[in-house]
């Protein structure tokens, strides 16, 4: 095996990160590689709404999917951003969208000038610049070849949709690409005694499926890396306590609004996902602070419309595998780790993992640096988001508006990572915003989460700082009537859908 070609691949698990897997793969590899995919109805799979970030476009276009048909087949919606309600203070609303934030001139980052004037001005609102957050509040959505707005960056958007249904999209992809699914339980895998390779897996009527390098998608089980391999789980409930979720599917309101919504709540914070069928809802939240009938009454008391099942309970706890390459083992999805579903980011671990196993694919054994790499990779990515997300919970008003409960005064007091203390306290004091360049999120994402959380430059920079108010304000405003003129024509969003789904 050490050795030997790699052209036998098996994945454990269905689901959405069992069948991204095996449709890439099978995009790639169908041709030379044998690829087998096993799973059980029985134990079924997650099938929330989920919510994405603009990156499912280079998966989609690998695959080369027909976005008007994904929509259709997944019930899905469009995505400008996340809302966020309640994080800073009680009513204070602010959104994490998707795209830029007016426009740099020079190697000056914008939010410098901005920050120039709303120091003078507070209710020079940043997303006054931003052009996916003012179509999103206005309902609207158009492809970027439709928005005439030359001078300033595009609108880049992702989607909600109905995960089980995604599963199911995908599913039909890549069995038509030859993968081979095989249905049933596993109760077993066999190590080679001399190398500690995974040699097979045992399903329950006995049959052995072997593989050479095999993909565990088992989910919070992980059945392949966890239990067979005994790969550590890396711990980060000290700072993401929340580890539960309540949730359930509630009837449609008018309009879809193009953009999630996470509103803060006493024990943790509840999510609103709308697709084209029923709105998504779940409460995420810490156990200690709240019992799981207390969860499920707040969530059914803030749905939009009526309840279209009764609530559901997962649980769960933040953090990562110690490695997610191990041996002839790939971990992708839950089996390696999760993360809260804050910032919408399960999906991209699915994918980034994908994409770092086909860039990295071995070809003759498992070489030690190949798989050190993806460890490497995987592991900055996964610790940069738990940053990402860390910094809406301890970055809040200090005043008598913000939200009050035994949790909230607890996250306070809470150890924040150094890599994040670093990036807040270079903001604050001096207005330099520089994330690392394997960030997921890069510096229109942690600008608006920042000023959304309240943290403000004392100054901006120096050239900006120079710069005549008049010049200035000429110069903002044109960028405000920019957005303006290319926001009003586009299309509402609810009719946006009805014409893609109906081509």
């Amino acid at each position: 095996m050490i050795n030997g070609e790699v052209n036998n691949i098996t994945i454990v698990g269905g689901g959405s990160a069992g069948w991204m897997t095996a449709a890439a793969l099978s995009r790639m590899f169908g041709t030379t590689h044998k690829i087998t995919l096993i799973e059980s109805e029985e134990i079924g799979i997650i099938g929330v709404g989920e919510a994405t970030i603009p990156s499912i476009h280079l998966f989609h276009q690998l695959l080369g999917l027909d976005e008007n048909e994904f929509l259709r087949e997944t019930k899905g919606s469009i995505k400008l951003g996340i809302e966020f309600v309640n994080w800073y203070e009680v009513g204070h609303r602010y959104m994490h969208a998707f795209g830029t934030i007016g426009k740099d001139t020079g190697m000056v980052q914008f939010h410098n000038y901005w920050l120039k004037s709303y120091l003078n001005d507070p209710k020079d609102d940043l997303w006054k610049y931003s052009l996916n957050y003012q179509a999103a509040k206005h309902n609207k959505f158009e492809r970027p070849e439709k928005v005439n707005c030359a001078p300033l960056d595009g609108m880049p958007w992702a989607y909600h949709f109905d995960a089980s249904l995604y599963a199911k999209y995908l599913r039909k992809y890549a069995e038509a690409k030859s993968v081979k699914r095989i249905e049933g339980k596993i109760v077993d895998t066999k190590l080679d005694a001399e190398t500690g390779y995974i040699a097979n897996v045992v399903m329950e009527n006995g049959t052995e499926v072997d593989g050479d390098l095999f993909v565990d998608c088992s989910g919070f089980r992980s059945l392949l890396m966890g239990k067979a391999l005994g790969v550590k789980f890396l711990d980060y409930t000290d700072i993401l306590p929340v580890n539960r979720a309540c949730y359930a599917p509630c009837q449609g309101v008018s309009p879809i609004t193009p953009y999630t919504r996470a509103t803060a709540q006493d024990a943790g914070w509840s999510w609103r996902i709308p697709l084209q069928h029923r709105i998504g809802n779940g409460y995420v939240y810490c156990a200690d602070y709240i019992s799981d009938d207390e969860a499920c009454s707040v969530l059914l008391r803030n749905l939009d419309g009526p309840a279209l099942a009764d609530p559901n309970i997962v649980k769960f706890g933040a953090g990562r595998r110690e490695y997610s390459f191990h041996k002839n083992c790939v971990a992708i999805g839950l089996s390696n780790g999760f993360l809260e579903p804050l910032e919408s980011t399960a999906i991209h671990f699915i994918q980034g993992a994908i994409a770092r196993l086909i860039a990295l694919m071995p070809v003759k054994g498992i070489d030690k640096n190949l798989v050190d790499e993806f460890n490497e990779q995987g592991a900055t990515e996964f610790d940069m988001v738990r940053d990402f997300i860390v910094l809406h919970y301890v970055a809040q008003s200090s005043g008598e508006n913000r939200l009050k409960s035994k949790f909230w005064d607890d996250r306070q007091k809470m150890p924040i990572p150094e890599t994040l203390r670093h990036k807040m306290d270079l903001f604050r004091n001096t207005g330099i915003l520089s994330p690392n360049m394997y960030d997921l999120f890069k510096y229109p994402s942690w600008l608006q989460v920042l000023v959304g959380q309240g943290v403000i430059p004392q100054n901006p920079h120096a050239y900006a700082n120079s710069i005549d108010v008049n010049n200035l304000q000429g110069y903002l405003g044109s960028i405000r009537q920019t957005i303006n003129n290319a926001v009003a024509p586009l299309p509402l969003h609810d009719d946006f859908l009805k014409r893609a789904i109906s081509n």
